[in-house]
């Protein structure tokens, strides 16, 4: 999953009705295609654990084919209707689960108060069933006497609001995790449960997924049957305008681009952007050095309605950013690092990935000690990609690096807490919006883990004298042979192994250090961009970026000056720990309602702190606080502050050659 800039089958079923139309529905036989029951990889995750008081969990496959039929069609209530038919050996006690612990969320965070309407029926009558009092997404059945298979059926109420969860259903979209949308029998790993999938969409609707089609009916599309762990791992975009772009035409394995929106205009895409999306396929395929999958689709949702989001999956990737994506590409920076980070993480977090986050079954818990490598690294290669392919110029690049860095050298957080504790944060508490967000720290294993990185890169660089680089180390690790989908883990060893490879060095030391600091002392990993040929610096004027990113979420972003940010309406929305606006005793949820005895607005407020660098007198605020008013005299005088990234000749401009094109850049035609 990506984390966003700090303030994230067969052949592609794109068009259903177009296959229909024709009496033709596309199949991927001509395509190498992974096996149902592929042999257990080299690392398989762990097995014989045991979840609660179940039994434990044996190598074995399932007996049976599992049938699963969601109905996605209920637009009106944004409700799944599910039924699910589950073989079974014979009487007694059966326990089964809903997802829980879910990859690429790293965290248990299946949406279990979803579920609603569950029944349980066998040989035409309806069965007792409880929930477990500890595992309480595992459901209790008894199979009776002479019975083969228990039917399943629920609802899976789905947020009409996003103010209660990740909107997944609108009217003209649908982004379907089937993990959201299924039980399954405990005590089987994962990849030993075949599942047919069967989904139901509104009449006229098109979908991407990286199934495989069995049969296509104008009242549902069956897929040919999977093992769950891929099933998981294959979400379905759905909606009413679509389209599909070929992004490596004549390539050994087909990569596409699926774009769905909220309406027919916003698919519109230019020459020059589509030769971007091009490019970053073959940037990708040169920095990793061979393909892990025999077709990838990239799954895009362009709306102001459904929810974003940004998750790896092995064959394709989901990604819901703002309608005017394309229209608005010049202003859409962050939106278009997207795709790149998502398609890093087919290589680093799918079929390479931590060995601690590989689970038997999605009720296996995981324990994230590399995130800073899984999404760090990942963070890092999608600033690069982004680069490198032009779905960003390098200017901007700079300008979120800049970013990245003032942050990281401003986080207070890092007295008390290391960025190898900031992994444990997907379970510690779901992603919100934290009170404190500087001083408590939250996911900077993506941020701080990119500059980590970028630190590595430039120091392998000047080891070698520039003959080898981070991209050396990342072929390394996480290529393979090209098709080869099955699963490889790795460990902290295998990192450091990997590193020593490409520019010996004590890497354990290294990393033990900048992972594991905490004090006054412990600085941001900042010496990759002086090593890089740049240095960090404030100006008093905004960087592009800083200030189109101020006008999207509508803030007065102050954070590096009195340490305020401020929305639309003058509420304080994050304080800098230890800041001026801190001292000043102000706290997230003040409102502040004039400036200088003149009503409160964001260029008032600028011109205010500009005004005080040149005196002494205090900026005054009136400022609310519940029902409390209180005069605040904000004793700040450096004047405004915004962080850019500054040529250094002193250093080799490693920076820019680590952000330059490797493939000559395509035409787009």
């Amino acid at each position: 999953m990506v984390s966003r800039y700090r303030r994230r089958g067969g052949i592609c079923a794109i068009a259903l009705a177009f296959a229909l139309a024709s009496g033709v529905v596309a199949t991927a036989a001509a395509e190498p295609r992974r096996a149902a029951d592929p042999p257990a990889p080299p690392a398989a995750p762990e097995l014989g654990s045991t979840l609660g008081a179940f039994a434990p969990i044996a190598d074995r496959p399932y007996p049976g084919l599992i049938t699963l039929n969601v109905d996605a069609a209920d637009l009106d209530h944004h409700v799944l209707h599910v039924v699910e038919s589950v073989p079974v050996e014979g009487p007694g006690e059966l326990v089964f689960l809903y997802p829980k612990w879910l990859p690429g969320n790293h965290a248990p965070s299946g949406p279990i108060n979803a579920l609603s309407g569950l029944s349980f029926r066998a040989g035409g009558r309806t069965l007792a069933w409880s929930r477990d009092p500890v595992e309480v997404y595992a459901f209790h059945v008894t199979a009776p006497e002479g019975v083969s298979t228990i039917d399943a059926s629920f609802d899976v109420l789905t947020p009409l609001d996003p103010r209660a969860g990740r909107v997944v259903m609108t009217p003209s979209l649908i982004d379907l995790q089937w993990t959201m949308a299924l039980l399954y029998p405990a005590g089987y790993p994962s990849r030993r449960l075949q599942i047919t999938p069967r989904l139901v969409l509104p009449q006229g609707w098109t979908f991407a997924t990286a199934l495989d089609i069995q049969t296509a009916q104008p009242d549902g599309v069956s897929f040919r049957p999977v093992d769950l762990e891929t099933l998981a791992d294959s979400p379905v975009l759905a909606g009413v305008h679509a389209s599909q772009v070929d992004l490596d035409p004549g390539g050994a394995a087909p990569v596409r681009l699926n774009i769905f929106s909220d309406n027919a205009d916003a698919l519109a895409m230019r020459p020059d952007q589509l030769a971007a999306h091009r490019n970053l396929v073959r940037e990708t395929y040169r920095l990793f050095g061979a393909r892990r999958f025999d077709r990838y689709d990239f799954l895009l949702g362009l709306s102001y309605q459904l929810s974003g989001v940004g998750l790896e999956h092995g064959r394709s990737s989901e990604n819901v950013v703002g309608l005017r994506y394309f229209a608005d590409w010049e202003k859409l920076s962050t939106d278009r690092q997207l795709l790149p980070h998502e398609f890093v993480h087919s290589w680093n977090g799918k079929f390479k990935r931590p060995r601690d986050l590989y689970g038997a079954t999605f009720d296996t818990p995981m324990r994230d000690s590399l995130l800073w490598v899984y999404e760090g690294l990942t963070q890092y290669y999608g600033y690069v990609l982004a680069a490198r392919s032009g779905m960003v110029s390098r200017q901007l690049t700079l300008e979120v690096l800049a970013a990245e860095a003032a942050a990281a050298d401003n986080t207070a957080g890092r007295r008390w807490r290391s960025l190898q504790d900031t992994t444990a944060e997907p379970i510690l508490a779901d992603r919100g919006a934290k009170g404190w967000p500087n001083w408590q720290r939250t996911v900077d294993y993506y941020h701080e883990g990119a500059l980590l990185w970028l630190d590595i890169d430039t120091l392998i660089r000047e080891q070698t004298r520039g003959q080898r680089s981070l991209d050396d180390f990342a072929r390394s690790l996480f290529g393979g042979a090209p098709g080869d989908m099955s699963v490889r883990t790795y460990v902290f060893e295998d990192v450091v192994k990997a590193l020593n490879a490409v520019a010996p060095n004590d890497w354990t030391s290294y990393l033990r250090n900048r992972l594991d600091r905490t004090g006054a002392q412990a600085s941001a990993p900042l010496e990759g961009v002086a090593r890089g040929g740049y240095r960090l610096v404030y100006s008093e004027t905004p960087t592009d970026l800083f200030r189109l990113d101020e006008a999207r979420r509508k803030v007065c972003d102050l954070s590096y000056s009195i340490g305020l940010n401020i929305d639309a309406s003058g509420v304080i929305r994050e304080t800098i720990w230890d800041s001026a606006g801190y001292r000043a005793g102000l706290a997230p949820g003040a409102m502040i309602l004039a400036v200088g005895g003149q009503a409160y607005d964001a260029e008032g407020l600028k011109d205010a702190v500009r005004a005080a660098k040149s005196g002494t007198a205090p900026i005054e605020l009136i400022v609310r606080t519940g029902d409390q008013f209180r005069i605040i005299h904000l004793d700040y005088h450096e004047g405004l502050r915004y962080p850019r990234l500054e040529r250094d000749p002193a250093a080799p401009a490693r920076l820019d050659d680590i952000l330059a094109a490797r493939v000559r850049r395509g035409e787009g035609g």
